[in-house]
């Protein structure tokens, strides 16, 4: 078999339907009906990624999370959730999920997400994925960022939007693509939380004085470093 996928999930028919379609795919599924016998399951059989609703009975997603974090800080973890507000899906990243799908959801994406989280967090990574900016050193894979002996650990939303910008530097990405990728929509009630998280990587990259999180106005953010010519 494949990977192994713990799903938690309280809904009988969405998890034959998810269990049956990742089996079909070579996945080795293994299922739970609430956060108190995920963790069960987890602690005695382990899993290579976890799948996990936020609402259940007995014990929420959210709980099981931190408990599982606690024994596997690396493990993949994906929420499926009802929940639509972002106070909701920060405090789900902030826990330690990697990432989530908002109900309803096709199971085409989350085999797409399935992949990417293995392929990123899961066992079978060949290496780190690491970006140099500037003086600095970004390890996406483990959400850090070091200078020197500094190392500062980034929040979920830090990472996803220091990555888009790491990977366009010198060029402007547009507030709406930052996000998306970070929230799945462009809302404006997100900008702010966005200007917020800048300004956190804009202090987290103050130790070298050529990096500069320009504020391109009315269109997006661009990381630039001063030549040294």
């Amino acid at each position: 078999m494949g990977n192994k996928i713990l799903l938690v999930e309280d809904e009988t028919d969405l998890t034959l339907i998810i269990s049956d379609t990742l089996n079909a795919q070579g996945y080795d599924v293994v299922t739970a009906v609430n956060g108190a016998d995920g963790l069960n399951r987890y602690m005695t059989g382990g899993a290579d990624i976890v799948i996990a609703d936020v609402m259940m009975p007995k014990m929420d997603g959210f709980s099981m999370a931190k408990e599982i974090r606690r024994i596997s800080p690396t493990v993949p973890l994906l929420f499926l959730t009802a929940k639509s507000t972002i106070d909701d899906v920060e405090k789900g990243f902030e826990i330690g999920a990697n990432d989530y799908l908002r109900k309803p959801f096709e199971l085409r994406e989350l085999i797409v997400r399935i992949k990417a989280l293995l392929r990123r967090y899961g066992n079978n990574r060949s290496e780190d994925i690491r970006f140099t900016i500037g003086g600095y050193i970004f390890n996406l894979t483990t959400q850090t960022l070091s200078f020197g002996d500094k190392e500062t650990e980034l929040s979920h939303f830090e990472s996803k939007i220091l990555e888009l910008l790491a990977s366009n530097i010198g060029k402007t990405v547009d507030a709406s693509q930052l996000m998306i990728s970070v929230w799945q929509r462009d809302d404006p009630s997100n900008r702010n939380s966005l200007h917020g998280y800048i300004h956190k990587l804009r202090r987290a990259l103050r130790h070298d004085p050529d990096i500069s999180i320009i504020n391109q106005r009315g269109f997006g953010y661009m990381l630039t470093i001063k030549s040294n010519d």
